[in-house]
């Protein structure tokens, strides 16, 4: 005679919520105690907001500019309204853990379709603020970006090969074929 083996669902539920109980408790007497006070990091998490614009970009710009060359210059504008189309403003805030918040503000002012006058914040230039993020985030210098003559001779002059002579040009196709299929 075969024995019927009945598992009830409660001891399987009961079962399945006591053992991983069981070990999470086992397992929290082995961690060391932690001071949430002293211990604890908190993560800001990092928040960019707007257009950054520089000094040379700034600069670059001067009275009687088209709309569509400033936008090429500094790019889309965050805050363009239709109820003050003479001004564009040009926003940018950034905030990092370890490194203190930065915001910047830009207004272009417009007569018409031409550029009239740019007011706004004094600006850093892109040296300026990649140093402040940089320097400030990490406690390291930032390294010059320059090589002097002296740098360039420890490294060995690269081996060139001959050219090979230029292969002709091809002639190109005086059709292409259709991007879509023809439809029937």
């Amino acid at each position: 005679m075969k024995k019927q083996i009945r598992i009830s669902l409660r001891n399987t539920l009961s079962l399945g919520v006591a053992l991983p109980m069981l070990l999470l408790l086992l397992s929290a007497c082995t961690l060391p105690r932690l001071n949430v006070a002293t211990d604890a990091v908190l993560y800001i998490p990092e928040v960019v907001q707007g257009n950054f614009v520089s000094r040379e970009q700034k600069e670059f710009l001067k009275p009687g500019m088209s709309r569509m060359q400033v936008r090429e210059v500094l790019g889309t504008p965050l805050v363009s309204s239709v109820f003050h189309e003479q001004r564009w403003d040009y926003v940018f805030t950034i905030r990092r853990q370890g490194v203190p918040a930065q915001s910047f503000n830009l207004n272009v002012w417009f007569k018409g379709d031409v550029l009239e006058r740019v007011t706004g914040d004094e600006l850093p230039s892109e040296t300026e603020f990649v140093t402040k993020l940089v320097a400030k985030k990490s406690s390291t210098k930032v390294p010059e970006l320059e090589a002097k003559e002296e740098d360039l001779r420890k490294f060995p002059a690269p081996v060139r090969k001959a050219d090979p002579a230029p292969a002709a040009a091809l002639p190109l196709p005086s059709s292409y074929p259709p991007l879509e299929p023809a439809k029937r």
